[in-house]
C-alpha cells in the first residue's frame, strides 16, 4: 500500500503543493477507490500516472535548484528530461548530461536508480507499442508507486542536502 503523506521524508516539505496533490490524489485512487477491487481492470497503469508526473516535476525542480539545469530549461516546454538523463547519451550530450552530473555529485548507483525509475515508471508505462502491450497489475502498480517515492526521498537526501 502506498505510504500516507505523514510518512514521507524531508522531500515532502520540499515539493510544491501541485506535486503533493498529484501524489495525494494518486494515493486516494489506490487506497480508497481501487484497493477494494470492485472491478478488475486489465491494466492499472493509470494509477501510476499522477506519481510519474510528480516525479518529473520533482526532478526538474531539484535539478534547477542544484544548478544542473537553468531556470530557462526548467520553464521550457521543450526540455527533454529523459533524453538528458539517459546514460546512453552521456557522450553525445557532454556537459549537458544529467546522468553524468548526478553520477559526479552522488554516484553511479543513484544516477542508475533515477534513470531506471524514469524508464520503468514513465517510459514503459506511457508509451504504447503494438508488439508489447504491457499491462500492469494492481500489485505491480503499487510497487512502482512506492519505488517512485523511495527514489524521490533518496534523491533529495543525496543531491539537495
Amino acid at each position: 500500500m502506498a505510504k500516507a503523506a505523514d510518512q514521507y521524508g524531508e522531500f515532502w516539505q520540499y515539493i510544491p503543493q501541485e506535486q503533493k496533490d498529484l501524489i495525494l490524489e494518486g494515493q486516494y485512487l489506490m487506497n480508497d477507490i481501487i484497493k477494494e477491487h470492485a472491478y478488475r481492470f486489465k491494466d492499472y497503469s493509470f494509477l501510476i500516472f499522477p506519481f510519474a508526473k510528480a516525479y518529473e516535476g520533482f526532478l526538474k525542480r531539484l535539478f534547477k535548484d542544484i544548478g544542473f539545469i537553468s531556470h530557462l530549461d526548467y520553464i521550457s516546454d521543450h526540455l527533454r528530461l529523459g533524453k538528458l538523463m539517459s546514460p546512453n547519451l552521456m557522450g553525445q550530450l557532454g556537459d549537458r548530461s544529467l546522468y553524468k552530473k548526478i553520477s559526479a555529485a552522488a554516484g553511479d548507483e543513484l544516477a542508475g536508480k533515477i534513470w531506471d525509475m524514469w524508464k520503468v515508471g514513465r517510459n514503459q508505462i506511457f508509451h504504447y507499442f503494438p508488439h508489447n502491450l504491457k499491462a500492469v497489475s494492481f500489485e505491480e502498480a503499487e510497487g512502482i508507486v512506492n519505488k517512485f517515492i523511495e527514489v524521490m526521498e533518496e534523491t533529495y537526501q543525496k543531491l539537495k542536502k
